[in-house]
């Protein structure tokens, strides 16, 4: 299999970075290669994805926002015919809000404290059902 190449990238101004930067030392640690783009908003994250040609792009966020941009950012995905790129979600969810993960299309869901080795497997395992 080909070197995964994961998108990370904060959800518009949220300014808390540890967990991002756990998870892309992880990625790395992994055999990945990580493309991060810091804090942006989802026509930026879109047009990097597309232009890197990504396998997964991760994103993360701490604010009650998140979860707009994320529905945004699979929108434009939708748009651009790009829908084949699985979105992995980290951060903070209300708990009224879970249900709105799979909504949205997410297709996974890691809160903060979420184990890495577990965390690991999913994104390798993500990249291995698209290049099939």
């Amino acid at each position: 299999m080909e070197k995964i190449k994961v998108l990370t990238a904060k959800l518009g101004f949220d300014i808390h970075s540890r967990g991002i930067t756990v998870v892309n030392r992880l990625l790395r640690d992994t055999g990945m290669e990580v493309v991060y783009l810091g804090n942006q908003y989802p026509e930026t994250i879109v047009a990097a994805a597309l232009d890197e040609d990504v396998d997964i792009i991760a994103i993360g966020s701490l604010s009650s926002t998140g979860l707009d941009y994320a529905q945004k950012l699979m929108n434009l995905l939708k748009e651009k015919n790009a829908e084949d790129i699985p979105v992995v979600f980290g951060g903070i969810v209300a708990p009224d809000e879970i249900h709105r993960l799979k909504e949205i299309g997410l297709v996974s869901y890691f809160p903060p404290g979420s184990d890495l080795d577990e965390m690991a497997k999913a994104f390798t395992d993500l990249a291995a059902q698209k290049q099939k």
